[in-house]
């Protein structure tokens, strides 16, 4: 089930004012991914899962993995402590979760071998399947295609986010490791990069609007491609507006989805005051499913 999937959501971890994790409608997040039949991930950067404690991260996997959603569970792994991440993942394992992300190494700027040897070592402890994380927006460096090529044949490698923003990157990735599924990390592009082996989405989009991003994809993958980048690019630079995830945030919470958009410092929903962009796509975007869900 989980290698069929395509539709991924970097699911949100919703707060009290107070900054507190409100359990309630975390609860109400995965219930509506489980009715689009999304597979979630938890605690990754969409999650906040920078900012969250370490006990804090257990609460929330424990609280979800409890849940037993009928849709994978993945749990990101991410930080520049080996030790640290090796335990998180140990912790893990032991948990009914499906999936790992692992994002490359955080600050220390490594080089191939010194990537290689730290995925290896997270791959190594890992009981469950793996999906390597491009983003060196957020990392400060590419996860290096060779070090992709190395651990390809590895029990545990199962696929990659692709973040970069580029198709030259997408595409070298395709030829270097074809065996790997790749998937986007950018909803505007998955149109973009279907011709060249796209596997589907990891979604900022779709903790907003789970099921018509769901149709989005499967319409992207499907080669209905023509129409489709235009709205779903002005989708995704209004959830980009601000550091991801304050406008996702401040849309759940104007459409009492959510009990506030309270963030973690440095993230603050102040960054946000004007929701007209927001509101406008929203409308925007359902009134696109309810024309093509009738079709």
């Amino acid at each position: 089930m989980m290698t069929d999937l395509k539709q991924w959501t970097a699911l949100i971890t919703p707060m009290e004012n107070d900054g507190s994790i409100h359990f309630e409608s975390l609860r109400r997040m995965v219930e509506r991914q489980e009715a689009a039949e999304n597979g979630i991930l938890l605690i990754g950067s969409t999650g906040e899962g920078l900012a969250l404690s370490d006990s804090e991260k257990k609460e929330v996997v424990d609280f979800v993995s409890g849940i037993n959603p009928d849709v994978p569970l993945m749990v990101g792994v991410g930080g520049m402590n080996l030790s640290v991440q090796t335990e998180w993942v140990e912790y893990c394992n032991t948990l009914n979760i499906d999936a790992f992300l692992m994002v490359t190494p955080l600050y220390s700027k490594p080089g191939p071998e010194g990537q290689y040897q730290w995925f290896k070592a997270l791959l190594d402890r890992s009981e469950k399947p793996c999906m390597l994380y491009n983003i060196p927006s957020r990392t400060g460096i590419d996860l290096p295609f060779v070090v992709a090529e190395k651990l390809a044949e590895h029990r545990n490698m199962w696929s990659i986010k692709e973040a970069s923003g580029s198709l030259a990157v997408f595409r070298e990735f395709r030829e270097r490791v074809p065996g790997i599924p790749l998937y986007s990390g950018d909803d505007a592009l998955v149109s973009i990069f279907r011709p060249y082996g796209c596997s589907g989405s990891v979604s900022v989009a779709s903790n907003a609007w789970p099921e018509a991003t769901k149709l989005y994809t499967n319409l992207c993958l499907s080669g209905k491609t023509e129409s489709l980048f235009p709205l779903w690019n002005r989708a995704v630079k209004a959830l980009f507006s601000a550091s991801n995830p304050i406008p996702v945030k401040k849309l759940l919470h104007s459409r009492g989805e959510i009990s506030s958009a309270t963030l973690r410092l440095p993230l603050t929903e102040d960054e946000l005051t004007d929701l007209t962009e927001l509101e406008t796509i929203d409308n925007e975007i359902n009134n696109w499913y309810k024309e093509n869900y009738e079709q």
